[in-house]
């Protein structure tokens, strides 16, 4: 932790402990802790506490749980780079699922407040309707890379050619 290398462990924790198989080991560990441990470190429970909100996908949940616990130094920048990846990760969720959504239900799931949750999605290049409070995703385009190896090509050339004849 000294090197502060906080975003890397937040990538660690968003490709490991989002996922719902890492969730499912995680809740048969906290079940092996001894309740005596658990009893005495209060920021253990909170992080679980976050666990299990991933867990039931309560995504303003987790904004919650994270801001309302007063967390060590030490754990402090760990748990605003988790947020902040998580943020991102919801943001990307929105993205992917969503064309229009009420401005309401874009800040619980990005855990901010309304103003707040405007001016980030507008700042992605959403828009907004403030008749109707809704938002309007800008779609970003799909850029896919198609690799053609010569090799591959040459073997599916040979095998529709063995086909043919």
């Amino acid at each position: 932790m000294a090197s502060k290398s906080y975003d890397k462990i937040a990538d660690i924790c968003d490709d490991h402990i989002l996922q719902a198989h890492t969730l499912n080991s995680a809740r048969f560990l906290w079940k092996s802790i001894p309740s005596s441990l658990k009893e005495s470190r209060l920021e253990m429970v909170a992080v679980w506490k976050i666990g299990q909100l991933l867990w039931m996908r309560d995504y303003a949940g987790v904004h919650e749980a994270i801001r309302g616990f007063n967390w060590s130094q030490e754990t402090r920048d760990l748990v605003a780079s988790f947020s902040d990846v998580y943020t991102k990760k919801m943001f990307q969720l929105l993205l992917s699922a969503y064309s229009t959504i009420s401005i309401q239900d874009a800040s619980l799931f990005l855990g901010m407040n309304e103003d707040d949750a405007t001016n980030y999605v507008l700042q992605q290049g959403w828009s907004v309707d403030p008749a109707s409070r809704m938002l309007t995703v800008k779609k970003q385009p799909v850029v896919t890379e198609q690799k053609l190896d010569p090799s591959k090509l040459q073997r599916f050339t040979e095998y529709v050619f063995h086909l043919e004849h």
